[in-house]
């Protein structure tokens, strides 16, 4: 009997805590920056699509006052990040020279002190800095979600193959399905 009450009081005291635990998601906008638009100095594939669509999770963020994190690839030229998911004042900006945004930054730490679990990813390119930070995420222990229509890259070539941005687009958002949940915003929104 007496096992049976402990068991009783442990599942209340589970209950009463997790309803006292913030909700633990951020957004991570990753690079969404001048020069992947046209007339800067690496244009992706419809990056103003993307870009609103990352600014549509950017909105429900705030409107719900949940956390967003920005991070931007230093550069010598271009690095603004665009009007579209420009930083308001108290969210996180993040400045890194790796592709990864983990690597030689406080994202990390700054997820942690904030018990931040879960992560909303989305950005540019698709293959690169968007992928790197889902991985490292993932390896980290937290729970990711790419927004993969807030996403875009490029033509890729290798040799004399071009990929086309919609097939690396694709390959890529299918391999981070073993990292991820893969999701288009619309979906992500209604689910939260």
């Amino acid at each position: 009997m007496k096992i049976l009450f402990f068991s009783l009081f442990l599942l209340a005291m589970s209950v009463t805590l997790k309803a006292q635990v913030p909700d633990s998601t951020a957004l991570i906008i990753i690079d969404i920056q001048q020069f992947y638009f046209p007339g800067g100095s690496v244009p992706l594939e419809n990056p103003q699509a993307a870009a609103e669509k990352a600014a549509s999770l950017l909105t429900w963020f705030r409107e719900n006052h949940k956390p967003v994190v920005h991070v931007g690839h230093i550069s010598r030229s271009g690095s603004e990040f665009h009007p579209l998911v420009l930083p308001a004042t108290g969210e996180k900006v993040i400045m890194k020279g790796e592709v990864n945004a983990f690597l030689n930054t406080d994202l990390e730490k700054f997820l942690r002190e904030n018990h931040i679990k879960n992560l909303i990813l989305c950005g540019m390119q698709t293959h690169m800095c968007l992928e790197g930070a889902t991985r490292a995420a993932h390896d980290l222990g937290f729970s990711c979600t790419v927004a993969a229509d807030a996403c875009t890259t490029r033509d890729l070539t290798w040799g004399d193959t071009t990929v086309k941005a919609a097939e690396v687009h694709a390959a890529t958002l299918a391999t981070l399905k073993s990292y991820a949940a893969v999701r288009n915003v619309d979906d992500i929104i209604l689910r939260k």
